[in-house]
């Protein structure tokens, strides 16, 4: 072959996709830089601040070529602005807690230079401080593999609730990726306490606005139902007390936010309700399969 006629081949190839990587956050200082830098394979890196206060602007201008600003009070809202200043066709979602390898990097180019699906299962390592824990999460805390890599416009966030909105996708599932995205969960068990009480505050809201919080004999029914899927259901038995620990948390978390919106007065709204979690997804049983799926493959 010329090298005209090679030229000529090239120039008929259909342009490589464009990804975009983004990134949700609120008040990530601490590790927003190590996520960013880990998403320099992509063509464009775009990440939302909500209601910042500290130095996550400062630390996103050095690695993103787009910055949003603003407050939403919710997650869907939010979520949904992010995707809008997206210019890829395809985007990758990560959290600032979330560390991308050059091998899934490597896998996502891939993925997309030859997917003809709309959406992609990215399976995820989380770990508790330095302890890799791989059985046993569920519900709200914690998940094995996520919808984060799609193409765009076929992910949406209904706007449901305040905490754990739910997640359309539209078009067909490709293959689940191979590489797995590490995710630092919680640095202690005193974080993960932590985000027990964020969570179960805003399930609480969310219970409030329905107007309907349920009954204390359901919520006590889900505190074992829930035990018993995390910690025998997923194998979380296999961690030994971390195992035990998570399927604990994820058994509180129902009766907790129950008391609480019974018990507790509403807050009073001063430029809106904190800032949810960024990396808050949907809720066991009210998600798409997609969006949250357990240690041992099932969704939920």
């Amino acid at each position: 072959m010329s090298a005209t006629e090679g030229g000529e081949a090239a120039s008929r190839r259909p342009p490589l996709p464009v990804l975009s990587a983004l990134v949700v956050a609120h008040n990530e200082e601490a590790q927003l830089g190590e996520c960013l830098a880990s998403l320099r394979f992509a063509d464009e890196v775009v990440v939302l601040l909500d209601r910042c206060t500290d130095r996550s602007r400062e630390i996103a201008e050095r690695f993103a070529d787009r910055v949003v600003e603003g407050a939403w009070p919710r997650e869907a809202s939010r979520r949904n602005r992010a995707v809008a200043a997206c210019s890829g066709d395809w985007i990758f979602e990560a959290d600032a807690d979330e560390r991308v390898s050059p091998q899934l990097a490597a896998e996502i180019r891939a993925t997309i230079a030859r997917s003809a699906a709309s959406w992609h299962l990215v399976p995820v390592d989380n770990y508790i401080g330095d302890r890799l824990v791989r059985w046993g999460w569920g519900a709200f805390f914690g998940r094995s593999a996520h919808a984060a890599l799609y193409r765009r416009g076929t992910k949406t966030w209904r706007d449901d609730r305040v905490l754990h909105a739910s997640v359309a996708l539209t078009g067909p599932q490709g293959r689940n990726l191979d590489q797995r995205l590490v995710h630092y969960v919680d640095r202690s068990i005193s974080d993960m306490l932590l985000r027990l009480d964020r969570y179960t505050t805003l399930r609480a809201q969310d219970l409030r606005e329905s107007g309907d919080i349920g009954s204390f004999v359901h919520n006590i029914r889900r505190m074992f139902s829930r035990f018993w899927k995390c910690y025998i259901g997923r194998r979380g038995y296999r961690e030994g007390a971390y195992g035990f620990l998570i399927a604990l948390c994820a058994a509180l978390y129902p009766i907790l936010s129950y008391l609480r919106a019974r018990l507790e007065p509403a807050p009073v709204a001063i430029g809106g309700p904190p800032a949810a979690p960024a990396n808050a997804t949907a809720e066991s049983g009210q998600a798409s399969p997609a969006e949250l799926v357990g240690s041992d493959g099932t969704p939920g």
